[in-house]
């Protein structure tokens, strides 16, 4: 455990929460598909003295003097991303994954250009062109749909809806869609009618990085990730892209979005590159999957629907439809036993987005805390007696028992 003597000393209310969060972290299961835990040396990274420094610019070119260890430090994060994915060109500067998007859009596009991606409901993302968001204010999107028969993205659809729009870029990518990618048939697509590719892999990077899953970066123009989720690493983002478009990148981010990048951050992203380099880092991603996969079989023997019938990756959506309550309702249940869960759009939802039909849940948590089959078919398991006992606050109380003395035989890394 980090030693926080210094914070209890100085702020003992503030280390009073951050306690209590450890326990909680500690005690409960995180199924939440975008949530992950960092390694110790990860979280040291992002708590160190770089953070201090100002840094506007990238290495050797910088606005600020002093930065001769930060550019060691964002040189080898880019070193290491860059051998990751096999990416010809990697800025690790961006602060998170919706400003990595719109840096991507505005290196690419101007206002109002057309764009094709993915129906938010239909497990698409808000920075995929939904008309709240930035991207759907300031670019005209037009979207495709997953089948509404099997839940999976239709690429002759994709195909027409391609042609008859003429889009200067198509987004590929989701935050809640549990199949695999056709890369391939995107590009082909996209050279159709002359449009630009952009992959946002940022749920599924580090099972792309194991060899896990296919990956789009030999195919698509530019990809982009955040750099916590399936790569375990702090919160944050990169940008990939072939070698002829690094410099409309680079300046896209900065100074078009950003000023001085986060070091800490860039430092913690490296020790997480690092960690993903290693051998044992393709065990986990393989075992991510599997437990998924465990998962979602379990919950289907119990009645529960999964979108698209099943998983590729690490995550799943299931429509709570038959069982007869929303997916908010079914946060706040599973809430009470200690297990964390996000609820869900489904394709074409009747219910309003805050509280919509189905859940999300996600296997890197507690793959990284080391739970596997037996643990997983316990959990699916928990989920549907959680369900059925919604009123019984007595047996409720003796699930969250069960699932804290679970996960006290499975330590957090960092903690």
């Amino acid at each position: 455990m980090l030693n926080y003597k210094n914070l209890s000393r100085q702020d003992p209310k503030m280390m009073n929460i951050i306690n209590k969060e450890m326990k909680r972290q500690s005690e409960e299961i995180e199924l939440i598909a975008s949530e992950n835990y960092v390694s110790k040396a990860v979280l040291e990274a992002m708590g160190t003295v770089l953070t201090n420094k100002y840094s506007e610019g990238y290495p050797g070119k910088r606005y600020y003097g002093g930065n001769q260890n930060i550019d060691d430090a964002e040189r080898i994060a880019i070193e290491r991303a860059k051998k990751l994915f096999k990416a010809e060109h990697v800025n690790v500067q961006p602060l998170s994954g919706s400003p990595a998007n719109a840096a991507v859009y505005m290196a690419f596009l101007q206002p109002g250009d057309k764009v094709l991606g993915l129906k938010l409901s239909h497990g698409g993302h808000l920075s995929h062109g939904h008309p709240i968001n930035f991207s759907g204010i300031l670019y005209n999107f037009t979207q495709y749909e997953v089948d509404s028969k099997t839940g999976k993205i239709n690429m002759e659809q994709v195909a027409k809806i391609a042609e008859r729009e003429k889009p200067k870029m198509i987004v590929a990518g989701y935050s809640a869609y549990s199949r695999e990618i056709e890369w391939k048939k995107f590009k082909e697509i996209a050279d159709e009618v002359g449009a630009y590719t952009f992959a946002d892999i940022a749920h599924t990077a580090g099972l792309i990085a194991a060899g896990q899953m296919d990956s789009p970066i030999s195919f698509f123009d530019v990809v982009t990730t955040t750099t916590h989720k399936t790569l375990r690493g702090p919160r944050g983002a990169i940008i990939m892209c072939k070698e002829k478009f690094a410099k409309q990148i680079d300046r896209a981010v900065f100074p078009g979005m950003q000023g001085g990048p986060h070091d800490h951050i860039i430092a913690a992203k490296a020790v997480a590159f690092g960690e993903a380099l290693n051998p044992e880092f393709k065990d986990y991603a393989k075992q991510i999957i599997l437990n998924a996969k465990i998962l979602a079989q379990e919950l289907q023997n119990l009645n529960y629907k999964i979108i698209s019938g099943g998983t590729d990756n690490h995550l799943m959506v299931i429509d709570l439809t038959n069982k007869g309550l929303t997916g908010r309702e079914a946060e706040n249940i599973l809430d009470k036993v200690g297990i964390s869960i996000s609820r869900s759009t489904i394709p074409n939802d009747l219910n309003p987005p805050m509280n919509p039909s189905g859940i999300r849940l996600g296997t890197p948590a507690i793959t990284t805390r080391g739970m596997k089959e037996k643990e997983v078919k316990q959990i699916a398991n928990w989920i549907d007696q959680a369900i059925q006992n919604k009123d019984n606050e007595k047996n409720l109380k003796i699930i969250k028992n069960e699932v804290k003395k679970t996960c006290l035989n499975f330590p957090i890394p960092s903690i």
